[in-house]
């Protein structure tokens, strides 16, 4: 069977068919390609040949005219149609086609034949017309309606040129690509598709294997599981350090020591989890609760601390709220160098004195400034130089490493105060002797109020001018310096008659150096004193300064205070 159903045979079209009685061309004619209606002539037959006039003609041509009659009620086939016709009948003359007696064009037919044909022509429904222009439906009552616009309608008619040719190329409908995944069809997974092939054939029939990658289902497999893997054993994780019971140590550890620096502004989580990092707990949780726990363990210093492994949290917090058990090192405001020494010697474990031959043997190496060494009766060059504050020890830290640390930060510190600078302006002779005045504030004031009434006293007393105390600062704290002391009550003639640079009660003026390490408030109050006239001070109940402009007052205070002494020393 052809595409509408007409095949070469002796089989009629279906009546039903809308071509059904178009016969200008035959099967053969058709696989020659020869045009209808101008070929062959002897294989030309008009409808209206006598030889054609049996009942199954003559139903065909009702239905034709029939048909033919619906179009031309349309308007737009009109004008198409007598066109056709007018083309066609031209054509008919000019071809050089023996009529059916074997005369010569046109000289076959008569009159009637001629006007029969042209009127057959006429009603073709098909002339002028493109068969495939879809058919705007009727918009008003009377209108014919579009045969091919039903379900049951045959498909449009090809044109007749075309009919039986090699398709134009692109009009060949291209063919499905394979699809990446099967989704159902025949028994070895390939698809079905639309007109029976399936996908994966190639226009030569050979079918296309499917070869599918077990790599990337694997891949995906693994992918998956280590998703889920993964996030179980977080979720796991969190939910045990959660709710769980927490993990902790028991004891004080082991006998294996590391050092654990906690840095500043960590919180308790975060110094649990450097300590679980360090083995010293087993778990970060159990520092916190220990730390919570524990009335101190909020006030936890920053700081190295040398800490035992596998401790308990409990014992971990018990020692790191001990500050002596920081391995730090602090020097305190107005320490003197021979207690900083001995402080270092115990820190890192060397035997004593060994940090104060270090500072004697390699003072001119540790980084002191220039003007350090103005006074060559200065007692330990280093005095006023070790900077107080808080140093971290570390497992390589040595006495001359923390030496060098202390004269950098306390050089650093005058630079940025500008002690060379306001010597002149204070009247002293040189910037150590600005760090001396500092070092006497330090050790006979006690708050910062106290520093600048001190600082206005020895500047007072300073005076060329000054014919109470002759230019003597008669401070106590020079003679305890030298007698490496720090008493209060001492045989005052005994101080005045000893002679030494560094007593102001035996000499006029300054020592020839500092006689501590002056702290940050009694510099400040150094550089900026009081300016009240103060010439004295007395300290009665040993926790308050009086200070005083006149000797007479003076007297007055100093006798309330030997009263107080004495009665101490009754055990009143």
């Amino acid at each position: 069977m052809t595409d509408y159903g007409r095949g070469h045979g002796s089989e009629p079209w279906n009546p039903q068919d809308p071509l059904y009685g178009d016969q200008g061309w035959t099967a053969h004619q058709t696989q020659q390609g020869q045009v209808p209606y101008g070929g062959d002539p002897q294989q030309y037959q008009h409808p209206l040949d006598p030889q054609h006039q049996d009942p199954q003609y003559q139903q065909q041509a009702q239905f034709q005219q029939e048909y033919a009659q619906q179009y031309q009620q349309q308007p737009q086939y009109a004008d198409q149609q007598q066109a056709y016709a007018m083309q066609h009948a031209q054509g008919q003359q000019l071809q050089q086609q023996p009529s059916y007696d074997g005369q010569g064009p046109g000289q076959g037919w008569d009159g009637v034949h001629e006007q029969q044909y042209m009127a057959a022509v006429q009603t073709d429904p098909y002339a002028g017309a493109d068969p495939y222009a879809q058919q705007s439906a009727a918009a008003y009552p009377g209108e014919a309606p579009d045969l091919y616009a039903t379900p049951e309608a045959f498909p449009p008619p090809t044109p007749p040129g075309r009919r039986h040719l090699e398709p134009d190329p692109a009009e060949v409908e291209e063919e499905p690509e394979e699809s990446p995944l099967p989704v159902g069809g025949g028994a070895d997974g390939d698809e079905p598709v639309a007109g029976g092939r399936r996908a994966g054939r190639g226009k030569g029939g050979k079918k296309k294997q499917k070869k599918r990658s077990g790599t990337a289902c694997l891949v995906a497999a693994v992918v998956i599981a280590a998703v889920v893997g993964g996030g179980g054993y977080y979720g796991y994780g969190y939910l045990k350090d959660r709710f769980g019971a927490t993990e902790d140590f028991a004891g004080e550890g082991t006998d294996e020591t590391v050092d654990v620096e906690i840095p500043k502004n960590a919180g308790l989580g975060q110094m649990g989890r450097i300590l679980k990092e360090a083995g010293v707990v087993a778990s970060a949780q159990a520092f916190v609760d220990a730390a919570n726990a524990n009335p101190k363990g909020k006030s936890i210093q920053p700081g190295i601390y040398p800490l035992k492994k596998k401790m308990s949290g409990t014992a971990a917090v018990a020692l790191m709220v001990d500050p002596s058990k920081l391995a730090v090192i602090t020097i305190p405001e107005g320490a003197r160098n021979a207690d900083v020494y001995k402080m270092i010697d115990k820190k890192l474990g060397k035997p004593d004195g060994t940090t104060r031959e270090i500072a004697t043997r390699e003072s001119k190496n540790l980084g002191l400034p220039a003007w350090a060494a103005s006074n060559p009766k200065v007692m330990d060059p280093l005095e006023g130089f070790l900077y107080p504050m808080r140093y971290d020890l570390k497992k390589d830290s040595t006495p001359e490493s923390l030496l060098k640390q202390m004269v950098k930060n306390a050089s650093d510190k005058y630079a940025e105060l500008g002690v060379e600078g306001k010597a002149k302006e204070l009247n002293l002779e040189n910037p150590l002797q600005v760090i001396t005045v500092a070092s006497l504030v330090n050790a006979e004031g006690k708050n910062h109020d106290d520093f600048r009434k001190m600082a206005e006293v020895v500047y007072n007393r300073l005076k060329k001018t000054n014919d109470v105390t002759n230019q003597k600062l008669q401070f106590d704290s020079t003679y305890n310096y030298i007698k490496g002391q720090s008493e209060i009550n001492f045989n005052l003639k005994e101080a005045q008659a000893f002679d030494h640079p560094y007593n102001t009660h035996f000499v006029k003026g300054l020592p020839p150096g500092p006689i501590d390490n002056p702290g940050l408030d009694a510099l400040t109050a150094t550089l900026n004193p009081d300016h009240g006239g103060w010439m004295f001070f007395v300290s009665v109940d040993g926790n308050k300064t009086t200070f005083t402009k006149t000797y007479d007052e003076h007297l007055k205070l100093v006798a309330e205070f030997q009263e107080r002494q004495a009665q101490k020393k009754n055990g009143g």
